[in-house]
C-alpha cells in the first residue's frame, strides 16, 4: 500500500497544474488560488478529523501535555514554514525561469533525501534503490526537457534549489512526525499552519478578491480537495509506510502525470521523449519495490511505534 498511496498523491498533485490552468483561464488570480486553495482544504480536513474523533471515540492526537503541543507546533511549522516557504520559493523562481527547469532543479529533492536519510541512519542504500534513483531521475529529466527548451538564469535557479532544500527538509522533518501523528490529523494541522502564513501575507498586501464566479469557484474547489486534501493525506500515509527516500523517488511521478493529463485535458502535445521518461520514472516503481533479504530475528515494531533503524518497514 505505500507506493500506491504515493503513486496516487503524486497523481493528484500533478493534475494541480492542469487545474490550475483552467483556474487562470477562468480569471481566479494566483495570490486568490493560493490562498483559498489551503483555507479551503483546512476546512474539508478539520471536518474530516472531527468525524473520525466521533466515530472512534479515540482523541485526534494520540500524545498528550508537553509532546501535544511539541507535536502540534511542530506540524503547524510545517505548513506555516516549511510548505509556505517551498511554494513561495517555487513562484519565485517561476517568474525568473522556465517552468521546465524549475521542475528540472526541484526534482533534484529524490536525491537530497534519500543522501540525508543515510546520512541519517534512517535508510539502507541499496542497490535497488540506487538503480531506482537514477531511473527516476533521469526519466525526470527527460519528460520535462521533452516539453521544450528551456532559460536560464542564475537567480532563478537558485531560488528553484532553494525549494528543493526546503522541500527535503518538510519530507525528513514530516516522516519523524507521521511516526506519531495520524496522517488525516497532520495533514489538517500542515494545511492550518499553511492558510494562517500565506492569509497573513494576503493582509498585509491588500487581501484577495473573491468575487470569482461559479467556474472558478469549481477550480479552486478542484484544487483544494484533490490536488491538496487527497494529495497530502495519501503522501503522508504512503510516507509512513515507505520511508523518505523511497517516497520521494516514487514522488518524481508527478511531473509524469502532469504532462500525460495536459495532453489529455488541454490538448497538449506528448513527445517520444517524454514517453521514454516516463518509461524510465515507472520502471522506477518496480525498483522501489524490490526488497533485501529479511534480517533474521530482526524485531517486530509495534503499530504506530517508530521502525528501529537498519529493519525497513513492510508493506
Amino acid at each position: 500500500m505505500g507506493p500506491l498511496l504515493i503513486l496516487v498523491s503524486a497523481t493528484c498533485f500533478g493534475a494541480m497544474a492542469v487545474f490550475g490552468k483552467l483556474a487562470y483561464a477562468a480569471g481566479v488570480p494566483a495570490p486568490t488560488l493560493v490562498l483559498l486553495r489551503f483555507a479551503l482544504a483546512s476546512l474539508v480536513l478539520a471536518v474530516a478529523v472531527l468525524a473520525m474523533r466521533a466515530r472512534s471515540g479515540r482523541p485526534a492526537l494520540p500524545a498528550e501535555g508537553t509532546d501535544r503541543r511539541r507535536l502540534v507546533l511542530t506540524a503547524l511549522a510545517l505548513g506555516g514554514i516549511g510548505y509556505a516557504a517551498q511554494a513561495s520559493l517555487y513562484f519565485a523562481a517561476l517568474e525568473r525561469i522556465d517552468a521546465a527547469l524549475v521542475a528540472l532543479v526541484l526534482y533534484t529533492f529524490p536525491v537530497m533525501v534519500t543522501v540525508a536519510s543515510v546520512l541519517l541512519g534512517r535508510d539502507r542504500l541499496t542497490p535497488a534503490r540506487v538503480a531506482a534513483l537514477l531511473a527516476a531521475t533521469g526519466g525526470t529529466a527527460l519528460v520535462l526537457v521533452g516539453a521544450g527548451a528551456v532559460s536560464f538564469d542564475a537567480a532563478g535557479v537558485a531560488l528553484a534549489f532553494g525549494a528543493a532544500l526546503t522541500y527535503t527538509v518538510y519530507i525528513l522533518v514530516g516522516e519523524t512526525t507521521v511516526q506519531r501523528v495520524p496522517a488525516l490529523t497532520l495533514t489538517a494541522l500542515v494545511m492550518l499552519g499553511a492558510t494562517v502564513t500565506l492569509g497573513c501575507r494576503a493582509a498585509l498586501t491588500g487581501g484577495i478578491d473573491l468575487d470569482l464566479g461559479a467556474e472558478g469557484w469549481g477550480w479552486i474547489a478542484c484544487i483544494a480537495l484533490v490536488s491538496t486534501v487527497v494529495a497530502s493525506t495519501t503522501f503522508f500515509a504512503g510516507l509512513r509506510r515507505t520511508g523518505p527516500s523511497a517516497a520521494s523517488i516514487l514522488s518524481t511521478f508527478e511531473p509524469v502525470a502532469t504532462v500525460t493529463l495536459a495532453a489529455l485535458v488541454l490538448g497538449e502535445r506528448l513527445t517520444g521523449l517524454q514517453a521514454l521518461g516516463a518509461a524510465l520514472v515507472l520502471s522506477s516503481v518496480l525498483l522501489v519495490q524490490l526488497r533485501r533479504r529479511p534480517v533474521a530475528d530482526a524485531p517486530v515494531p509495534l503499530v504506530d511505534a517508530p521502525v528501529p533503524v537498519g529493519v525497513e518497514e513492510r508493506d
